[in-house]
């Protein structure tokens, strides 16, 4: 009898060593299956374009597109390029009337641009929105009705006209592409419209030298405008949208050769 008890507490205890091996074998598979997916779901997060990570545990602002970020909320003026080039940035199109002529011209040149587009312009030519993008230009989001005094007006409308303008680029853009900039109409900047636009991956974007073609002064005066001031810094303000922009490709025409025969070449302002 007290052999059968014997062999009874060893195979009782031989059963809960194998119960307790299975437990530990099972919960590592579990904790390695968890970090793979884990893991996986950061490589996606980080390297989705057009997508910035999630916090885990901090729900997603509804009204805000999704983009990269954040990035700073001072206002860039210089290139993202070391050396001797020029940032050229084009604003308050898309026009399907001058956007493919900038297009074109910038092509002959081998030129690239950003282009800072007002949202419903975005939203009305989606297709000139994607060739911009194919072509490898970059994007800015210019608020949605271009409003100069947008620093007096308060902070809701300020944001809806910086977000609202960006889902519609984002969703004319299409395929995860980035807004990666956001200029005010008239550079009427606020901290709260900077750090808004930060807080999104668009880093608030100025110039320092103004052509002033959107006057229509002349194809000289334009030309000469930008002579004058480029030695103030490399980003150049011109204008594909709100009127006829004849004197801006013609100036355009003139201008992109002439820059490459004094040596610049063409960058994008520093993000």
């Amino acid at each position: 009898m007290a052999e059968l008890h014997g062999r009874r507490r060893h195979i009782a205890v031989a059963a809960g060593a194998a119960l307790a091996l299975a437990a530990v074998i099972g919960g590592s598979v579990a904790m390695a299956t968890q970090d793979s997916d884990e893991g996986s779901q950061g490589r996606v997060a980080v390297g989705a374009p057009g997508k910035a990570p999630r916090e885990r545990g901090k729900a997603a602002d509804p009204e805000a597109p999704a983009n990269a970020g954040p990035v700073s909320d001072e206002i860039s003026h210089d290139s993202e390029t070391e050396g001797k080039v020029v940032n050229i940035t084009i604003d308050d199109g898309p026009d399907p009337v001058w956007t493919p002529k900038v297009l074109e011209l910038l092509r002959k040149n081998g030129a690239k641009a950003t282009f800072c587009m007002i949202g419903p312009r975005a939203k009305e030519y989606p297709d000139l929105v994607k060739k911009v993008v194919a072509e490898g230009h970059r994007l800015c989001d210019h608020s949605v009705d271009h409003n100069t005094a947008m620093d007096k007006r308060p902070e809701d409308y300020q944001k809806h006209q910086v977000l609202d303008a960006l889902k519609m680029i984002q969703d004319a853009a299409g395929d995860g592409a980035r807004v990666q900039y956001y200029r005010a109409p008239g550079g009427a900047f606020t901290p709260y419209s900077r750090k808004l636009a930060a807080e999104h991956g668009m880093r608030p974007l100025g110039w320092q030298v103004d052509s002033n073609d959107w006057r229509r002064p002349g194809v000289a005066r334009i030309e000469s405008n930008v002579k004058r001031e480029l030695h103030n810094g490399p980003t150049i303000l011109f204008h594909d949208g709100g009127g006829n922009r004849s004197q801006t490709m013609a100036a355009l025409d003139e201008t992109l050769p002439w820059l490459k025969q004094q040596g610049y070449g063409f960058s994008f302002p520093k993000i």
